[in-house]
């Protein structure tokens, strides 16, 4: 396994098949060139398996902290660390940028996500509640 960022539009493409949507083209250019932006992708045998990515966020009286946006692994590709490792490479990644603390939003009952970013050292911080409005985008 090679994990690595991605710095172009062709490799967030070539990973689409672990993206929840078919991705746009324009959104991924758009998401490389804007500050803060993180992608690392997994590669196995050369080919994408699974891809994290972090949004840093920053705040006048905070500093800098990193947003687990999403973790994919490919359906062929679980249960092998990849998750794991990717979530570890994000982790140093955000130690490298000065981030204080790295964190991620996980449904209570996603037992998976939940062991996965727990072997990758994070603890639970209690009861989280996220509240949402919906606009639309074009989708």
């Amino acid at each position: 396994m090679d994990i690595r960022p991605a710095h172009t539009t062709a490799e967030l493409l070539a990973a689409a098949h672990l993206y929840d949507a078919p991705p746009r083209p324009e959104w991924a250019a758009r998401f490389l060139a804007a500050d803060g932006h993180l992608m690392l992708i997994a590669y196995v045998d050369g080919a994408p398996a699974g891809f994290v990515s972090g949004i840093e966020m920053l705040h006048p009286d905070k500093g800098t902290e990193m947003c687990l946006y999403e973790l994919s692994v490919g359906e062929g590709s679980r249960r092998r660390g990849i998750g794991r490792a990717l979530t570890e490479a994000l982790a140093a990644e955000a130690r490298e940028r000065g981030c204080y603390d790295m964190w991620v939003g996980v449904d209570r009952d996603n037992e998976a996500a939940l062991a996965t970013y727990r072997s990758a050292g994070a603890a639970d911080d209690g009861v989280f509640a996220m509240l949402t409005w919906e606009f639309t985008t074009g989708r």
